[in-house]
C-alpha cells in the first residue's frame, strides 16, 4: 500500500516541477534569445516482486513465488534548452544585435547541432555566453548588455565606442566613421549540453572557455545590426502542455486521495479491536 503513496506522490512532484518550467518558459516568451526548457521525464527502476511461504507437511520448507513487477514512480531528471533560432524582428536601435544561425555542424556523439553565442564578461570578470543582442552603451562608452555585462571582441576584450553612430558588418566588424576599430566575438558550442542556464540569459559553459566561432571554416553565421532575436517559445505548444501537466497531477492526486482513504478505512475500521 504504501509503495502505491510513493508512486504517486512522484508523480506529483513531477507534472510540478514540469509545470514551473513550462510557466517560465511562458513568461519569457517576449525576452529576447531567450530559449525555452525541455523536460525530460525518467521511471525510477522498476522491483520485481516475490512472496515467501512456508509449505505444508513434515518436511515443510520456504519457496519463493513471483508476484510481478511494480513501478517505483517517475521523476524529472533534467531541464535542456532548445537552441532553435527565434524569430527576427527589427528595431531600429543601433546598439541592438541579432545573431542569425548559418551552418552549424551536428555533434557526433548527441547527434545534436552545435550553438552560437555572444561572449560576455560578468562583474567578477567571468566569461558568460547569452543569444539576447539587445545591447547598450554605458557611460564610459563600453558595449554592454541590458544587466552591464561587457561584450567582448575577438581578442577577448572589452568594445568601448565614441557613441551609437556605428556600424556593424555582417560577420561582427564594428566601424566608426568608416574605420574598423574590432570584431564582436562569437563562440561555438559543438555539444550544447556543455552549456546551462545561469539567469538573465547568460549561460555557463561547464566545458571549460568555449572556442570561437570566427575562422572555423565548418561554421557559418550572420549579424544583423538594428534587428533582435525573439524567445523561440511556442506559446501554444507550451500552454497545452501545461493543461497537460495540470490533468497528470489531478490524477495523481486522486489516487493519492484513494491510497488515504483506504488506509483510513484499514487502520480505524477493520483493525479496530472489539
Amino acid at each position: 500500500m504504501l509503495r502505491g503513496f510513493y508512486t504517486a506522490a512522484s508523480g506529483m512532484f513531477s507534472q510540478q516541477r514540469r509545470v514551473e518550467m513550462l510557466t517560465n518558459n511562458i513568461a519569457n516568451a517576449n525576452t529576447p534569445g531567450y530559449k525555452a526548457d525541455q523536460a525530460s521525464l525518467r521511471a525510477f527502476p522498476e522491483m520485481l516482486l516475490k512472496s515467501l511461504h512456508t509449505t505444508a507437511g513434515p518436511r515443510s520448507f520456504r519457496r519463493q513465488m513471483t508476484i510481478g513487477e511494480i513501478n517505483t514512480g517517475v521523476h524529472m531528471q533534467e531541464m535542456m534548452p532548445l537552441f532553435l533560432q527565434g524569430d527576427i524582428k527589427e528595431t531600429g536601435q543601433n546598439t541592438d544585435m541579432a545573431l542569425i544561425d548559418g551552418n552549424i555542424p551536428t555533434d557526433a556523439e548527441t547527434g545534436m547541432k552545435g550553438a552560437l553565442f555572444f561572449v560576455v564578461e560578468n562583474g567578477n570578470g567571468e566569461i558568460r555566453y547569452t543569444r539576447n543582442g539587445n545591447f547598450t552603451l554605458d557611460a564610459e562608452g563600453f558595449l554592454t548588455t541590458q544587466d552591464g555585462f561587457y561584450v567582448l571582441d575577438e581578442n577577448g576584450e572589452r568594445i568601448q565606442l565614441a557613441s551609437e553612430n556605428f556600424k556593424v558588418t555582417e560577420d561582427g566588424v564594428i566601424f566608426e566613421n568608416d574605420v574598423p576599430m574590432t570584431r564582436i566575438n562569437i563562440a561555438f558550442a559543438a555539444n550544447p549540453n556543455s552549456v546551462v542556464k545561469e539567469g538573465n540569459g547568460l549561460f555557463r559553459s561547464e566545458a571549460g572557455v568555449l572556442p570561437s566561432a570566427i575562422g572555423n571554416p565548418n561554421v557559418t553565421y550572420q549579424l544583423k545590426q538594428g534587428f533582435l532575436e525573439r524567445s523561440n517559445v511556442d506559446l501554444a505548444r507550451s500552454m497545452t502542455e501545461m493543461m497537460a501537466a495540470y490533468r497528470a497531477f489531478e490524477a495523481n492526486q486522486k489516487i493519492l486521495q484513494a491510497y488515504d482513504k483506504s488506509m483510513d478505512k484499514a487502520v480505524n475500521e477493520i483493525g479496530r479491536i472489539k
